[in-house]
């Protein structure tokens, strides 16, 4: 079984190493299929052609993860700290080593551009070079005792076994981020990537192994989230679960996770506002502005959805931004094109739903609007304006290629709109006076606003967001302290 296949035929996608391509899952240190023999296909979204077969396990098979975690966890999180680090660091090497073939992989099972996925490579390996370097403090604190005759200590010590379910729109990342900072507190892992792009997941598993994580520390579990997912909520030895996705499913999570009181992080979906004052400097807004919607295809949760623009500026914003728009290149990731395919037909149909309603109401589109001739998983850049507040799009994440703008005539409007979502993610502001820069930033109900710039995020920063946009916080030291326990120690030396 440990046999790595080869990429189809006629793929243009060859890989320098091709044991990064792997078709089963990694289970206690060993490659492994279903039991049952059951597979399921995934498929390049740019032109539907296959890229391979991935077993699928059963709920029994996630539960024998575990088995495998538990096992594993008392002497991993008995290593020395340093040790740990050694391991971690070694697996942030290789992935740097191997970031093309990986950012590859990335492009063909889920589309986006090749240089974007090439820059997710380098995002996600920052996260195990952070973590690598953080798994050495962790923070045994002295505390002065308020009892006579007695040592106060407090210890931050490892959950235990982590469950990490991850999404499709950055299958490396969003592991890395999760997994480097749980391994460095001491936890074992047992992973679930989306059956969309689980090819990116297995290719980290053999560089894991290939770093020398135990047997057992890091596994990584395909197939159908469901009964996976639902067996290891169901398991009192998973003490924490980390989640990316929708809010829909986040609630859902959250409800089992209750049933054993687990640790719980989420990052759930976003709704991100994009405010321009008219002092702002234009040319850097819209390019910024470009950024913030396009960015991977507009699949992302950090992604702009509502574009507020003053008045005195609104006309020049839309036209500009609706003409940057239209030239943006649409095609296959590996042509590195400015956009993508779309990961599903859910995902397109969304956008033509969100564009018709929103004309239906009285939107004025101005560029795209409907399915790009790319293939039928592509869509035009869009751009709409005289958006009015009840679209649909006002209130749905779109996940997609389309903007759509909003005038407003006063700092509170702008607020008030800017904060009227359940979501609360990510909040971009444009503005050069300093004294608004700060009033919105309190202002805004987001767990990161981005000021004058949309890239933000990065391995140091507490990554998340406030409302229904999950809990707990990705990155950073708290991400580290998110899979440990507190434990307060007093001795007597009387």
């Amino acid at each position: 079984m440990s046999a790595a296949p080869k990429l189809r035929d006629d793929s243009p996608f060859a890989l320098s190493d091709l044991r990064l391509f792997r078709e089963f899952a990694y289970v206690g240190g060993r490659w492994t299929g279903a039991a049952s023999g059951e597979r399921f296909a995934v498929t390049n979204p740019a032109d539907a052609g296959l890229v391979g077969h991935v077993a699928s396990l059963s709920a029994e098979e996630a539960r024998q993860a575990v088995d495998a975690a538990d096992a594993a966890f008392p002497a991993w999180a008995g290593l020395l700290p340093q040790e740990r680090a050694a391991v971690l660091r070694r697996w942030f090497e290789l992935i740097v080593a191997h970031a093309e073939d990986l950012a590859r992989i990335m492009t063909l099972e889920q589309g986006k551009p090749i240089s974007e996925s090439r820059g997710e490579i380098g995002y996600a390996a920052s996260f195990v070079e952070f973590y690598s370097e953080e798994a050495k403090r962790p923070n045994i604190e002295s505390v002065t005792s308020h009892l006579p005759d007695a040592e106060v200590e407090v210890w931050m010590e490892p959950v235990g076994v982590a469950a990490l379910v991850t999404p499709w729109n950055f299958p490396c990342a969003m592991i890395t981020r999760k997994a480097a900072a749980a391994l460095a507190a001491g936890c074992t892992v047992v992973i679930h990537p989306s059956h969309e792009t689980p090819f990116s997941a297995l290719a980290l598993a053999e560089l894991a192994d290939r770093a020398g994580f135990p047997a057992g520390v890091f596994n990584v579990v395909t197939g159908m989230a469901p009964k996976l997912v639902g067996a290891w909520m169901d398991d009192v030895r998973v003490r924490a679960v980390s989640f990316t996705g929708s809010t829909e499913i986040g609630r859902m999570l959250g409800a089992q996770a209750a049933k054993t009181v687990k640790r719980v992080v989420m990052e759930l979906g976003g709704h991100a506002p994009f405010m321009l004052f008219a002092d702002a400097d234009m040319e850097l807004a819209i390019a910024e502005g470009m950024k913030a919607k396009f960015a991977t295809s507009g699949q992302d949760c950090l992604g702009a959805n509502r574009f507020l623009v003053e008045r005195p500026v609104y006309d020049e914003f839309c036209r500009r931004f609706a003409e940057r728009a239209a030239a943006l290149s649409v095609g296959e990731g590996m042509t590195d094109p400015d956009i993508g395919p779309l990961m599903n037909e859910k995902a397109v149909a969304k956008q033509e739903e969100h564009v018709a309603d929103a004309m239906a109401k009285g939107a004025k589109l101005l560029c795209g609007g409907k399915r790009h001739k790319a293939g039928k998983l592509f869509f035009e850049p869009t751009v709409l304006m005289d958006v009015p507040a009840d679209a649909l799009i006002m209130h749905e994440e779109t996940f997609g290629p389309v903007a759509a703008i909003a005038a407003f005539d006063s700092e509170d409007e702008a607020l008030a709109r800017a904060n009227a979502s359940e979501y609360g993610l990510i909040a971009y502001l444009h503005t050069q006076d300093p004294r608004r820069i700060y009033r919105a930033s309190r202002a805004l109900q987001y767990g990161m606003v981005a000021v004058n710039r949309t890239k933000i995020t990065g391995a140091p920063i507490p990554f998340g967001g406030m409302k229904q946009s999950g809990l707990g916080r990705e990155g950073a030291r708290l991400g580290m302290a998110a899979f440990m326990d507190v434990k307060y120690v007093c001795r007597d030396w009387a």
